[in-house]
């Protein structure tokens, strides 16, 4: 889902001249590439490594507001929030299935995200303290995430870009569903308007982040983009998002905290104050203020499913005896 999945990116290859003036006529034709094509490793390694953290993204992602589930303010609240959870756990096993086409397992990934080799998105290692902060979540967080992903759909690769047409749609139901949270909070009683500006407070930089370096570091991105699996650089979406999202916040009476930003006539958008890049690559390096927890709970959901896992395969084994019995 997220620009920082291009992070350490592999984008050499060793094949020939002619075979990669071949594929990237492909490419820019508009061509779909799809499992069983011969594609450059390069190619292939980035998929792996940027489809394999989006799908870590969407799974680490359910537990921030996994937590708030028991604790909505209302039924309806609760019975919208689970939904979305089980949402973006979906989410997850459609991009593990579009990775495990490219040849790795969903072991491998898992195992790779458990010891620190496989990131992903620094967003989900800051805590959620108040209800408005799911609120924020989904307006920000999700917002920030239909930025990237409504280019994904027209990615080269084929099973990446079918997946995340599905995605898509579920996440703009995500984006409301938080907007309209923070509007009844912004519209309700001062405090619960503070608590709306506080989440906003805590949530926008980090929002202003998930798309990555500014494109100058940004090391693999034009060669993602000569493939194809990038449609716009970094900035790009960032400024897109801010764009977008800035008019939302005073429409219903919040303050973007940025004391820099300001409407800017000559590139028809806004211009922004600095990006604090330590405190990304901090978090980003496992340095959050949950990062220790999210891994906690993913590697304590991974083995106490092992069960499952190995229940699940020996059902299948059994039924492929019974079949080969049979003929």
């Amino acid at each position: 889902m997220y620009s920082q999945g291009l992070i350490g990116a592999d984008g050499s290859t060793e094949e020939t001249p002619e075979f990669l003036a071949a594929f990237q006529k492909r490419i820019d034709a508009e061509e779909k590439i799809e499992p069983n094509d011969l594609m450059p490793e390069g190619y292939r390694r980035t998929l792996m490594r940027q489809i394999g953290q989006h799908a870590h993204s969407e799974i680490v992602g359910m537990l921030p507001e996994g937590n708030w589930i028991t604790r909505a303010p209302s039924l309806r609240r609760k019975a919208a929030l689970l939904a979305k959870v089980q949402d973006e756990g979906g989410h997850g096993l459609y991009l593990y299935a579009a990775a495990e086409t490219l040849g790795v397992s969903r072991e491998e990934m898992t195992e790779d995200l458990l010891s620190g080799k496989a990131k992903y998105s620094s967003i989900f290692n800051y805590p959620t303290l108040t209800w408005a902060d799911i609120g924020a979540i989904g307006w920000l967080v999700d917002g920030a995430a239909i930025m990237n992903q409504i280019p994904l759909c027209r990615c080269s690769f084929g099973p990446y870009a079918r997946a995340m047409i599905r995605v898509c749609k579920e996440e703009s139901f995500h984006q409301r569903q938080g907007y309209e949270i923070m509007m009844t909070l912004a519209r309700g009683t001062e405090e619960q308007k503070s608590m709306a500006q506080d989440a906003l407070n805590r949530w926008w930089w980090p929002s202003v982040m998930m798309f990555g370096p500014h494109d100058a570091e940004s090391q693999h991105s034009d060669q993602s983009m000569a493939w194809k699996i990038k449609r716009f650089t970094n900035d790009e979406l960032r400024q897109k998002f801010i764009d977008a999202t800035v008019p939302q916040a005073e429409f219903i009476g919040l303050t973007v905290p940025d004391p820099d930003l300001k409407w800017n006539e000559e590139k028809d958008g806004y211009d922004h104050g600095p990006i604090d890049w330590d405190e990304f690559w901090r978090v980003v390096k496992g340095h959050g203020p949950m990062a220790r927890d999210r891994i906690r709970a993913r590697r304590k959901a991974w083995d106490d499913g092992a069960w499952v896992r190995e229940a699940a395969l020996a059902h299948a084994e059994k039924r492929k005896a019974r079949k080969i019995a049979a003929e």
